[in-house]
């Protein structure tokens, strides 16, 4: 298994997930009130559901150039800037799918190009803080790319479910269904 094999199928899964989440949500407000949602927090101290979906499309993206060495697109800026704005300017919930399907081509397209990587190649990660962390490609993988991902999708399962969206353990797994088989019969 390559490190794409794992990191790809897993933000495609989630990502496609979150997009459901924010479909369903639109769909059990009432007309105009789902954008209300995107400026929703679990603490006061903690970013938006409008941060936490651009963040998620961000660390996915990070997590994909950076372990194939390349470097970041503008896009993964606007993504920064995007969600460290968003408690002011939250968007919509269809800027916020864009940001989900677009995410989700880049990280397809990035998996297409067949790239092997080496999982005991340094990555040097440098947090805004000034601190870097020295890690292996599967280091970063598995203890910093995945977490920091799955951080901000929980987040924002957890917001919207807040909200009062019916969502359960089926719509964050729902991937899953694909694997499921009948008990056999005895």
């Amino acid at each position: 298994m390559t490190l794409p094999d794992l990191l790809v199928p897993s933000y495609v899964q989630m990502l496609g997930a979150l997009s459901k989440w924010l479909a369903k949500a639109e769909a059990q407000q009432p007309a105009g009130e789902a954008e209300a949602l995107l400026i929703a927090r679990l603490a006061p101290d903690m970013f938006p559901l409008a941060t936490q979906v651009r963040f998620a499309c961000r660390q996915a993206q990070e997590g994909v150039f950076r372990l194939l060495q390349q470097d970041f697109p503008p896009s993964l800026q606007i993504l920064l800037d995007e969600g460290r704005n968003a408690g002011e300017r939250p968007g919509t919930i269809a800027e916020a799918q864009a940001r989900i399907a677009e995410t989700i081509a880049v990280v397809e397209a990035a998996a297409a190009q067949g790239i092997a990587i080496e999982p005991t190649a340094p990555i040097a990660h440098a947090l805004p803080n000034g601190m870097i962390l020295d890690l292996t490609a599967e280091q970063y993988a598995r203890d910093w790319a995945l977490p920091q991902f799955y951080f901000h999708v929980v987040t924002a399962y957890s917001i919207i479910r807040a909200q009062g969206i019916e969502l359960g353990k089926a719509d964050y797994v729902s991937h899953m269904i694909a694997y499921f088989r009948q008990p056999a019969m005895s």
